[in-house]
């Protein structure tokens, strides 16, 4: 491993992460117990581009191995409060909707506290390749990104969004602090936050 670098892109650099996000969707689709398709219509130019293009504070950081890349990390700065977090996105299949469409009370990425901050962390992809996993290199792209949210004013949250039958992505951030939170449509995703130093999320 002493080919690997680690290097921050820019949005003109983004192509670099397509096969890498594309394969993190098939990964996701191949764990998935409810509403696999919906991975069909995720991918680098439907999540991962539109994000990074549209969000004013957001990073990836991205692993090569001799140049070539082999991992990546994506995490962004959210305006909390902005938009309806309950309502599905543009890529919710038929078949979840339909599965929602008569549940009372389903919650969407963020939890109904009574008292949320008005911007949080995410941390929205971590992916490394078969090869390269389990040597210490998703820990680091974790440690980077973390330091990167919170080295902002009054982020005092971080969420992440796990794909249902992810088991071992849960354990991954259970390990490192992070705090299960909620199902997001109907257990389609399972959200977890990490309260920063001093932090009561429920005050």
């Amino acid at each position: 491993m002493d080919n690997i670098t680690f290097e921050i892109i820019t949005k003109d650099e983004i192509e670099l992460c397509r096969n890498l996000c594309n394969e993190l969707m098939a990964f996701q689709k191949s764990k998935a117990v409810i509403a696999p398709e919906a991975f069909d219509l995720m991918n680098f130019d439907t999540r991962m581009r539109r994000s990074f293009e549209s969000t004013p504070d957001a990073q990836v950081i991205v692993a090569k191995d001799n140049g070539v890349p082999v991992g990546y990390v994506f995490s962004d700065i959210e305006d909390v409060q902005k938009g309806d977090k309950s309502s599905l996105p543009d890529w919710a299949p038929e078949s979840l909707r339909e599965n929602l469409k008569n549940k009372d009370g389903f919650m969407g990425f963020y939890p109904d506290w009574d008292k949320l901050p008005e911007r949080c962390g995410c941390l929205n992809n971590i992916y490394l390749r078969e090869g390269y996993r389990h040597q210490g290199l998703g820990k680091k792209l974790f440690n980077m990104t973390m330091d990167w949210m919170k080295s902002f004013p009054g982020i005092d949250l971080i969420f992440v969004y796990i794909s249902n039958g992810n088991d071992a992505a849960l354990d991954f951030y259970h390990k490192r602090g992070f705090i299960y939170s909620h199902e997001v449509f109907g257990g389609f995703i399972k959200a977890m936050y990490y309260k920063c130093a001093g932090v009561d999320p429920h005050a």
